[in-house]
C-alpha cells in the first residue's frame, strides 16, 4: 500500500526528550514518513536529524498556532500527525490510524486515547483522563462521528481531545486549523472550529501514545500563570451563555491540578 501517513516531529529549542520521540515514530509497525519541523533551528536539532537521517524543514515563528499550522503543512501525505517533541507513540499508532482512514476517508481528524508520562512512568488513569474518556464516550459509536451535534458535544464540557494523539486528514481540513492568538487552548480552538465543518471525528478507543507531563512543559507553565483559565472561559462561550461558561470554567479549573506540577 502506498504510504499515506507522515509524522511531523515539531521540535522547539533543545528538548531532552526529542530523541525518544524520534525513536518512537521511527519504530512503527506502519512505515510512516518522518520529518522534523522547527522554527528554532539549531545544532541540537540538526545533529539528531543527521543521526536518524531525517529532513529538517525550517519555518518562521509567529505564534503557537502558527507553528502548528506550519507543521501540518510540512506533511505531504493525506494523513499528518504533528508529533510533540516530548511525547512518544506506541508501535501500532500509525497502523491503526491508517486502517481507520481507509474505513472513514471522510474524517477530518483521527485520534486515539492516550496515557500520561510522569517522572518516566506511565499513568493510565487519573481524574483528568477519566473525565476525558467519559466526554468522548459518544464517539465510540462510529455512526455518530459525522454529526455536528456529537462532535460539539464531546467538546462543550472541556477539551477532551489530546492534541498530540490527533492525526489530521489534510484533504478534509482547512490550512489555518490553529490560527489564533491563544497560548494554551490552540488545540481546543481548532477542534471547535473543525466541529462546525464537514468531516468525521474518528476516535480510536485504545491508548496508543504517551503524553508527557513535566515541570518544564509549556502547558504546566501556562496553567501556573493563570492564562489557561481566561482562555477556557473564551472557548466555553462558543458553546454556552456567559453565566454557564463562568461556572464551567471554575469547575474545569480543578481538573487542571492533575495536568500540572
Amino acid at each position: 500500500m502506498t504510504n499515506i501517513h507522515t509524522f511531523v516531529v515539531l521540535a522547539y529549542k533543545e528538548s531532552k526528550y526529542l530523541e525518544d520521540c524520534i525513536k518512537s515514530v521511527l519504530n512503527q509497525s506502519y512505515n510512516s514518513k518522518v520529518v522534523i519541523a522547527t522554527t528554532t533551528d539549531n545544532k541540537f536539532i540538526r545533529n539528531l536529524a543527521k543521526k536518524y537521517e531525517l529532513d529538517v524543514i525550517v519555518g518562521k515563528h509567529t505564534n503557537i498556532g502558527g507553528d502548528f499550522d506550519f507543521a501540518v503543512q510540512c506533511g505531504e501525505t493525506p494523513l499528518v500527525t504533528v508529533a510533540h517533541q516530548d511525547d512518544i507513540y506506541d508501535y501500532d499508532y500509525a497502523k491503526r490510524v491508517a486502517d481507520n482512514y481507509l474505513k472513514y476517508s471522510d474524517a477530518s481528524i483521527i485520534f486515539t486515547d492516550y496515557y500520561e508520562i510522569r517522572d518516566g512512568k506511565q499513568v493510565v488513569s487519573n481524574l483528568n483522563l477519566k473525565i476525558k474518556r467519559i466526554l468522548l464516550f459518544p464517539l465510540r459509536v462510529k455512526c455518530l462521528s459525522r454529526f455536528k451535534f456529537f462532535k460539539r458535544f464531546v467538546l462543550r464540557f472541556g477539551n477532551s481531545i489530546c492534541c498530540p494523539a490527533v492525526t489530521f486528514v489534510k484533504p478534509n481540513c482547512p490550512k489555518d486549523i490553529f490560527l489564533s492568538d491563544y497560548k494554551c487552548n490552540v488545540d481546543w480552538f481548532a477542534w471547535e472550529k473543525l466541529s462546525k465543518l464537514k468531516g468525521r471525528f474518528i476516535y480510536i478507543n485504545d491508548r496508543l501514545m504517551g503524553h508527557r507531563i513535566s515541570k518544564e512543559s509549556t502547558t504546566t507553565d501556562i496553567i501556573n500563570n493563570g492564562i489557561r483559565t481566561k482562555e477556557d472561559y473564551d472557548i466555553y462561550c462558543k458553546f454556552w451563555p456567559s453565566m454557564i461558561a463562568k461556572l464551567l470554567t471554575k469547575v474545569y479549573k480543578n481538573s487542571e491540578k492533575s495536568n500540572s506540577f
